[in-house]
């Protein structure tokens, strides 16, 4: 089953660290949007495709395509995100994270995180192999704040070519001065990192793989943003084995650390040899010059729909027609 939580944060609204909140107006209807497309083909919380302020289309173009072809399972789960969805998700009630800066960042998290477990056990009896996506604008540097805290020093990702490192590290700065913790210093503390620094997605998936038993197979899918998940987990005292699945711009992108972060979290992981370097589109062809990268589990879609013996070059025609659909 591919499963696609939803969320929100309040990060997402400091100038410059999100691309997907570049336009301020669009952020809400950005997660929402995403689940709209992956299961009907397009977003009807508004009526344009998200795209970034050039004009890149959103990865679930990608996940739509991997879900058109291996025809796997598709939930939605929505927690925190400012609008929802017109498909149909499961809803756990959570609101948006906090700006971390200032405040708690998932004040219910304790909550939070036992209707995520409850739910687990729930989808492991339907499932024996779980692919767990997410769409969050702003959560690379969620993801980021949580790792720093737990000891794990490294960048994360970026949607955009410029990473915004020094501004992350500013946010770090803020949010640490907050807590008065140094690097590192809530190490063996998973849940209390993402309460207080990271998102409402963080602390539903990995609430999630708490309830799922030892015989479920897992995926994370997506970048950075999935291995602040793993460290959650593996910081809440799960050694289980754990997938984390990202396209190969994420892999490679010399700004970030994806391979070493998930060597440190002690990680399997999957890398998408997705390819539009040949794409008659523009905003695909960008993808190869770092744009986009990676979101709403494009990697863990193309890991899926592999393992349901759909090679990667059936996914990418079918992301480049359902593009030039969208186009016209």
């Amino acid at each position: 089953m591919f499963i696609l939580v939803i969320s929100g944060t309040e990060v997402c609204k400091i100038p410059g660290i999100s691309v997907a909140g570049s336009n301020p107006e669009v952020i809400p209807f950005t997660a929402p949007a995403d689940a709209d497309m992956v299961l009907w083909g397009k977003p009807q919380v508004i009526d344009v495709i998200p795209v970034d302020p050039e004009g890149h289309p959103t990865p679930a173009i990608i996940t739509r395509a991997a879900y058109c072809e291996a025809g796997f399972p598709v939930l939605v789960v929505r927690v925190g995100t400012y609008l929802p969805p017109v498909v149909p998700y499961v809803e756990m009630n959570g609101d948006p994270g906090k700006d971390p800066r200032y405040e708690t960042a998932v004040p219910r998290a304790e909550e939070l995180w036992k209707k995520a477990k409850s739910l687990g056990e729930q989808l492991g009896k339907v499932s024996k192999r779980m692919v767990i996506a997410e769409s969050l604008p702003g959560g690379t540097t969620t993801a980021f704040l949580v790792l720093r805290a737990l000891g794990y020093n490294g960048m994360v990702s970026s949607a955009s070519p410029v990473n915004p490192i020094s501004l992350k590290e500013r946010v770090w700065e803020e949010a640490a001065r907050r807590l008065k913790i140094q690097n590192g210093e809530m190490e063996g503390r998973g849940r209390l990192a993402a309460m207080e620094l990271g998102d409402p997605m963080q602390i539903t998936v990995a609430g999630m793989i708490a309830g799922l038993t030892e015989d479920v197979d897992i995926t994370l899918a997506g970048g950075t943003q999935m291995l602040a998940v793993a460290a959650v987990a593996r910081q809440s005292g799960m050694s289980r084995p754990l997938r984390v699945a990202t396209t190969r711009y994420v892999a490679e992108d010399r700004n970030a650390h994806f391979r070493e972060l998930a060597k440190k979290i002690k990680v399997d992981t999957f890398e998408a040899q997705l390819n539009f370097s040949h794409s008659p589109f523009p905003g695909l062809a960008d993808y190869e010059k770092g744009f986009v990268k990676e979101g709403v589990g494009a990697g863990g879609a193309v890991w899926y729909a592999e393992q349901l013996g759909v090679p990667v070059s059936r996914v990418i025609q079918k992301t480049e027609s359902i593009y030039q659909d969208m186009m016209h």
